[in-house]
């Protein structure tokens, strides 16, 4: 990962994400780490080694905080807390996720409510919690949020998952309309198959992979560091006129025109 492009304006940063020592999540922190920005973020699962590892990797430790992102006063303590440790935040990133398979007709209301909890719910309430900072910092701010391409393709098999993807589409739209006037940004970051641990332990099979990779323009699997490029982009000032939009990395799958 070190031979990604520097992006100065992320020197410093104070940035926040979910779901931050695991999968996607975990190659998203070292990737900000690496750029010099004080990092922190939330899984449930303890992320201490993780913390440890990356000190020793990048120099640069993160501020891990336990954290059920479903529990909306936790998150927002959580968030709270990372700016009084960190300084306001500059860059929200909402990673965290759950593809959990499913069937239509076994939903019941508990297991919708979970999902969209998780996967939209607490995407909309972080961007709450870090918008007032950004609005008197006066420079704005930018938030990530990560969809996903699966509602795109209409796959069966997660359709709580797919639209709460939908509705982070939505989401993103109409707070980069809102919020533009203050220059805070706000793009959504759809990736493709990504071949993280728990892809590879839950659903991963030659069979299936095989035929994904067939649907690609490129040839190979997605891996979490090749999100985190464009993760940087869209955070950095580089990105200053790009708001409202959804950034595709997927090796091809999704194409337009």
């Amino acid at each position: 990962m070190t031979d990604l492009p520097r992006f100065p304006d992320l020197d410093g940063a104070s940035v926040f994400l979910t779901g931050g020592g695991s999968g996607i999540g975990a190659a998203l922190t070292e990737g900000f780490l690496r750029q010099g920005a004080r990092v922190a973020f939330v899984q449930r699962s303890d992320a201490s080694g993780f913390v440890d590892e990356m000190e020793r990797t990048t120099g640069n430790r993160p501020l891990f905080l336990p954290c059920d992102v479903t529990d909306t006063a936790a998150l927002k303590a959580a968030i709270a807390a990372a700016s009084e440790a960190q300084g306001d935040i500059s860059v929200l990133v909402n990673n965290a996720a759950n593809d959990t398979r499913h069937k239509t007709l076994e939903v019941d209301e508990s297991f919708w409510d979970w999902s969209i909890a998780i996967n939209l719910k607490a995407y909309f309430f972080a961007a709450q919690a870090v918008i007032p900072a950004m609005r008197r910092r006066g420079g704005g701010g930018s938030i990530v949020n990560f969809s996903s391409i699966s509602y795109m393709m209409g796959n069966a098999g997660y359709p709580v998952y797919t639209a709460a993807n939908s509705g982070i589409n939505g989401l993103t739209r109409s707070l980069a309309r809102e919020f533009g006037p203050d220059r805070i940004r706000v793009n959504a970051l759809a990736p493709g198959w990504v071949l993280t641990d728990r892809q590879k332990e839950l659903w991963v099979t030659p069979e299936a992979l095989a035929t994904h990779l067939d649907r690609q323009c490129l040839p190979d699997p997605l891996a979490p560091a090749d999100i985190v490029g464009g993760a940087l982009f869209l955070a950095s000032g580089a990105s200053r006129m790009m708001t409202g939009q959804a950034l595709v990395i997927d090796g091809g799958v999704v194409v337009t025109g």
